[in-house]
């Protein structure tokens, strides 16, 4: 990890870009630091940091002001970063079938997001080794957003991480599915009901395999960006319980 920029936003944060290796990175802490800070990972949208970077802010501030570091990766794919051919016409047939207003296929989905998950879950664990060295982070690290088969099978494989807050926008291959039932951790997926982009159903049946003594469904009427503030208040209450 290389730390390429450095600025002082307001509200006493330090924003601080990074490469690791070639993919870019954000890390976002509180300007002074008395002692470790519990580490949350920011699952951005699948659109790149600079288009996400309002969103993602608007996320991170809350979260450093309660005393979280705070860091985000580009996803494969995203941004910046080599298309993938295979992606790309898996994107274009899961909107023909959205268009077409009949069900996704399968293969669709898998095409589009398991490649996605095989590379991106490597370089989300690649990321904590080096954030986890940083003198100012000690942990513990929750993990919050999506793509949420990414973090699905982040909480299933890393046992660093304690917590997740899940944002189930995407749709969901059968084989994460059956990934969620090794997720033990405490898990708070966030659903809004009428997301044009997401198959209700997938996010319910994900939902229920999670293996987690807690978990718990905050539904939300509206639309995919129309997430409530309060939808995010109560998901820091949950890291407050979890990672504090």
């Amino acid at each position: 990890m290389r730390f390429i920029t450095e600025q002082r936003l307001d509200d006493d944060i330090l924003e601080r870009e990074f490469l690791l290796g070639d993919i870019p990175g954000i890390l976002w802490t509180p300007v002074s630091v008395s002692e470790p800070m519990p580490l949350i990972l920011a699952g951005p949208p699948p659109l790149g940091l600079h288009r996400a970077y309002p969103r993602l802010l608007d996320r991170v501030r809350p979260c450093v002001t309660e005393g979280y570091a705070v860091a985000t990766i580009e996803l494969p794919g995203s941004g910046e970063r080599p298309r993938s051919a295979g992606a790309d016409q898996a994107l274009a047939d899961l909107r023909r079938a959205l268009a077409a207003g009949g069900p996704v296929a399968d293969e669709i989905v898998d095409k589009l997001i398991l490649p996605l998950v095989d590379q991106a879950v490597p370089e989300w664990r690649a990321a904590l080794d080096d954030l986890l060295a940083l003198p100012e982070i000690g942990g513990p690290v929750g993990y919050s957003g999506g793509v949420i088969s990414i973090g699905t099978r982040l909480a299933a494989v890393d046992p660093r991480i304690t917590a997740a807050v899940l944002f189930a926008g995407s749709f969901v291959p059968r084989a994460i599915i059956e990934e969620a039932r090794h997720v033990t951790i405490p898990v708070h997926v966030l659903l809004q009901w009428d997301d044009e982009g997401n198959d209700r159903q997938m996010a319910l049946d994900l939902f229920d395999a999670f293996g987690s003594e807690e978990k718990t469904l905050h539904a939300n009427m509206g639309g995919h960006t129309g997430v409530p503030p309060y939808a995010g208040a109560e998901a820091g209450r949950f890291f407050t319980r979890h990672l504090k």
